[in-house]
């Protein structure tokens, strides 16, 4: 089956790793035609489950199947090991980072991070100044976007601490390879991904306020119009905890949350929610917003509630924040990053502006308030026009963007309609954290389908692989 494929210039992990020989010599094994066979049904099986997500910019995508590539990427256990211990390092530092700054703020005073960067973000939330937070954990769910560059070098190419999305695929893509290739995996050491939702109750429960000694969980959705709200509905059933709307919940006159049940209401102890700070209250947000619980703040300040994410947690995943990690976890931890970011001009600094200017079109200028893919300029492949559309935003408001080189993604075989191509990958692996941090073994690799894009998110067209980290 990949007689024929070639990586170009760029990294592959299945023709450049030795561990991946087995599964090569197993796809090798494999006629094409039958890949394809299984891999149409697998994406029909897909969308009759209701594995499915939004695009709020296409009215006629309300039920979108995530495409799924039947050809699986392969992670050895030693690049598993500097990944798991990167990620580990990093949430680590944007925990002390985030308690930093909202008791102390010596990194502000230090001049480590410029503190009109953090006061001023439109993520930063003077409502959080002072609560003490069980662990000091306020990232209890990270998805950690990585890149791997043209030498093979993992690097962060972004942090998503608020509401990140995507751990569902991860498990489901697992099962449809064992329903529709089980001989690919057969006698092949793998890392299960099965106990995402064990762990991430566990940690849940690590976290509740410190009086309660067996926690009511509850997974807070904006409801079913969500983009995500599959996810939602996987991971309550994964936790065996209710899932709940704004309307579902109260808050009393002692501050308690309490849920509406049947036989009445019932005490709720730890909220993991799935809508972002803007709408969660709007006695303490968006006064207009009907998601959210009313006086939810409250109960947070009084310790009645925990909430994973905690509210703030923005700050540490701002895309300008990001340039400074590298000093964030050197500050905090007295250790150099183990995994590397992507090289970035914070273009809100005069010689970082000139430098983006100068050099529009060899690099990615990104805005930092954006997410999902959009608005990004990829200068060596954008036209005449969409550049001076770009520099005309840059003089505008260069404090809304950052620039980066146009790295040499690594790619994965793909199916490309009769024949195996390279595409262009990412890697999100999430982590979970309570008293400590776990790991899911893999994460979602999504691939940019389309020939030549470097743009893999699912709005934007991109799919998904099954990762396989290898024991």
């Amino acid at each position: 089956m990949l007689n024929g494929y070639s990586p170009g210039k760029y990294y592959c992990e299945m023709t450049s790793s030795d561990a991946a020989a087995p599964v090569r010599e197993r796809l090798n094994g494999l006629p094409i035609e039958e890949v394809r066979r299984r891999a149409a049904e697998a994406e029909a099986e897909l969308h009759d489950l209701g594995i499915t997500f939004t695009v709020y910019s296409d009215k006629n995508a309300i039920d979108r199947v995530l495409p799924f590539d039947a050809i699986p990427r392969v992670v050895s256990a030693k690049d598993w090991q500097v990944i798991q211990a990167g990620i580990c390092q990093r949430v680590a530092a944007m925990n002390q980072f985030l308690h930093d700054i909202y008791h102390e703020q010596r990194i502000l005073g230090d001049g480590v991070v410029p503190a009109e960067l953090v006061l001023s973000n439109a993520h930063y939330r003077p409502a959080m100044q002072g609560i003490n937070l069980p662990h000091k954990s306020y990232i209890h769910v990270s998805g950690t976007d990585l890149v791997r560059d043209g030498s093979g070098v993992f690097r962060v190419l972004e942090d998503n601490a608020r509401t990140p999305s995507g751990v569902s695929y991860v498990v489901e893509n697992r099962h449809t390879m064992q329903r529709a290739f089980p001989e690919l995996l057969e006698g092949i050491s793998l890392y299960p991904v099965d106990e995402y939702g064990q762990k991430l109750l566990a940690a849940l429960h690590e976290v509740a306020p410190l009086a309660v000694s067996d926690p009511q969980v509850v997974l807070l959705s904006p409801g079913t119009f969500n983009s995500a709200y599959f996810e939602h509905v996987f991971l309550a059933r994964e936790m065996g905890v209710p899932l709940v709307e704004g309307g579902d919940l109260m808050v009393g006159d002692d501050d308690q949350v309490s849920m509406w049940t049947t036989g009445g209401p019932r005490r709720v102890d730890v909220i993991y929610r799935r809508i972002d700070d803007d709408f969660l209250d709007p006695e303490a947000f968006r006064p207009d917003s009907l998601l959210g619980v009313p006086g939810l703040m409250r109960a947070y300040r009084a310790g009645k509630v925990s909430l994973a994410n905690a509210v703030g947690t923005g700050v540490a995943d701002d895309k300008a924040i990001y340039a400074y990690m590298p000093r964030i976890v050197r500050y905090y931890l007295d250790e150099d990053p183990i995994l590397p970011n992507v090289d970035t001009h914070i273009c809100r600094e005069p010689e970082a502006l000139r430098y983006t200017l100068d050099h529009l079109e060899e690099l990615v200028v990104k805005p930092v308030g954006e997410s999902g893919g959009y608005g990004i300029t990829v200068g060596p492949r954008s036209s005449r026009q969409e550049l001076e559309a770009c520099r005309a935003a840059l003089l505008a408001n260069p404090e809304k963007y950052i620039s980066q080189p146009c790295l040499d993604l690594s790619v994965c075989p793909t199916l490309a309609g009769n024949h195996v191509a390279a595409r262009h990958v990412d890697l999100r692996p999430f982590a979970v954290t309570g008293a400590k941090t776990w790991l899911l073994p893999g994460g979602l690799t999504r691939v940019a389908l389309r020939e030549g894009s470097l743009i893999v998110n699912s709005s934007q067209g991109g799919g998904s692989k099954d990762t396989w980290v290898l024991g």
